[in-house]
């Protein structure tokens, strides 16, 4: 599988976004957390502000949707430029028909689960998925510790789909991408890791071999 690393703007400099993406100009996905005050407590940024990113950056978009009712959001944030949309397993919206607007879309489709949900629940749908999402930390916030009692649900994933994109996302540094890796994950969001750098890029090339060098022992 393809190693990617999908920088988390959640971390960056919002008054600079624009020159914060060109420090990250090496990064395979842009990842935006998308929160609605509601499904997790914060409050983010919506459709317009991806809008605006995606007229001044060509690297694929990895929208991550921490709201309640996806399904009644997802053209929007398609026509704003999202390419892979990832909605909880856990909201309130209809799964399977959520999956399938999101492939009428012309986007990819993502589910995300949460630390204490079980895996199972995305089990249904992974010949449909281009990509799981495990929560290493409770969604919400940044800067939390990783979590890794998770690690089984990538086994498990891919074991039953050695194709698809494992993503993982909270924690994620140089030393924990490699126990991610080794369990079996291949897209890594980096927050802290990447924007709290004197280098973001060469922060991006680290996360990214010590990820290849874990997978390949």
């Amino acid at each position: 599988m393809e190693i990617k690393i999908s920088p988390s703007i959640l971390s960056s400099d919002y008054a600079n976004l624009q020159s914060e993406l060109d420090r990250i100009s090496n990064a395979d996905l842009i990842h935006i957390d998308v929160m609605d005050g509601h499904f997790v407590p914060n409050i983010t940024i919506g459709a317009p502000v991806i809008a605006a990113m995606k007229k001044v950056c060509d690297i694929p978009f990895d929208v991550h949707l921490m709201i309640s009712d996806p399904y009644d959001y997802v053209d929007a944030f398609s026509k704003a430029g999202a390419d892979i949309i990832c909605f909880h397993a856990e909201c309130e919206s209809n799964i399977a028909a959520t999956v399938d607007r999101i492939i009428f879309l012309g986007k990819k489709p993502a589910i995300a689960i949460k630390p204490d949900t079980d895996v199972d629940v995305v089990l249904e749908y992974l010949d449909k998925l281009a990509m799981v999402l495990v929560m290493t930390v409770e969604p919400g916030f940044g800067g939390q510790s990783f979590m890794e009692r998770v690690l089984p649900k990538i086994r498990k994933i891919r074991e039953m789909r050695p194709d698809i994109d494992i993503e993982v996302d909270g924690g994620v540094d140089f030393s924990t991408v490699t126990l991610a890796a080794e369990a079996g994950a291949n897209v890594f969001v980096a927050g802290s890791a990447v924007f709290g750098s004197d280098c973001p890029a060469d922060a991006i090339e680290t996360l990214k071999n010590n990820a290849e060098s874990a997978i390949n022992q």
